[in-house]
């Protein structure tokens, strides 16, 4: 019958290994990338709560998680005086109002930048099953292609 079967090139396999490895690697700092944004994300909107909590407080008193799951109940000396760190060490004072305002659009930014992540992270995910799907082809060819070739088994006469 010949070889019907396009013979299975072990440098292609070997190089497709690679790719899918490298993606592989790059995948994952694309989900460390978009773990440290949603910490982030969330971190902001716990701030958001604090700040608004602080505004409600008719003495100005509220809980103030320290970690570990301990809290202190502590009054606020100046509610509407939040320190914000804008980024590259560079701390502000803005107002209770305006604090919470640069926190949201923080969080609109995230969110944007989160969703290039994903789709980037969903794509590497395709192209690694395509690559996936292409090698189990190529072994299950060069699987056939040994059974196909090989002399028959001896040991039969014994």
């Amino acid at each position: 019958m010949g070889n019907n079967a396009e013979m299975v090139d072990q440098r292609e396999l070997l190089t497709l290994e690679h790719y899918l490895k490298q993606y592989g690697q790059q995948a994952e700092i694309f989900a460390g990338q978009l773990e440290l944004m949603e910490n982030g994300r969330m971190e902001a909107l716990a701030a958001i709560e604090a700040l608004q909590g602080i505004s409600d407080a008719d003495d100005g008193t509220v809980l103030l998680q320290i970690g570990g799951g301990a809290s202190l109940r502590v009054k606020v000396l100046e509610p509407d005086k939040v320190l914000l760190n804008i980024g590259a060490e560079v701390i502000v004072e803005r107002t209770n109002k305006d604090a919470v305002e640069f926190l949201k659009d923080r969080i609109t930014e995230m969110e944007a930048s989160e969703k290039k992540v994903v789709e980037t992270l969903d794509r590497l995910r395709s192209q690694m099953n395509e690559i996936t799907k292409r090698l189990e082809q190529g072994y299950q060819q060069a699987v056939q292609a040994e059974q196909q070739y090989s002399p028959p088994a001896h040991g039969e006469e014994d």
